[in-house]
């Protein structure tokens, strides 16, 4: 399989060859920065819907930094969907920015500066995406 000349897709690829779940990494992340996600989710079959949701994020933002045939399209209706959970808009961008913290750690020293920028600049347009939805 030939590398991804994408920074955002190499990155997944990256951390994909030394971790075979990001689950419960990025979580673990998100509840030491925001303590108050942990009651977000329900005690029974949270890890499920804790890799689902992973999956489909994962899935938006490669779209949203590739293509974007469509399943970026996601980022914008679960905006106004964790509004209406009482999500505060913050911490629901915050969520994009733990995948990307997650997966620096995940890579180490192959986070290059390439992949740093890109992912900045996608955390950006995120923030700017989700803030044009009220």
């Amino acid at each position: 399989m030939m590398a991804s000349s994408n920074p955002i897709e190499r990155s997944f690829e990256l951390a994909a060859e030394r971790c075979e779940d990001l689950t419960p990494l990025v979580y673990r992340r998100l509840f030491d920065a925001h303590p108050e996600a942990r009651t977000m989710f329900r005690t029974e079959g949270s890890e499920l819907v804790k890799g689902s949701m992973l999956a489909l994020t994962i899935d938006a933002i490669l779209d949203f930094a590739g293509e974007r045939t469509g399943h970026f399209r996601l980022i914008i209706s679960e905006v106004s969907s964790h509004d209406a959970y009482g999500t505060p808009r913050e911490l629901f961008v915050a969520f994009f920015g733990i995948i990307a913290q997650t997966l620096r750690e995940v890579l180490g020293s192959d986070w290059s500066d390439e992949i740093d920028a890109a992912w900045r600049s996608l955390l950006g347009e995120i923030d700017v995406l989700a803030a044009a939805q009220d």
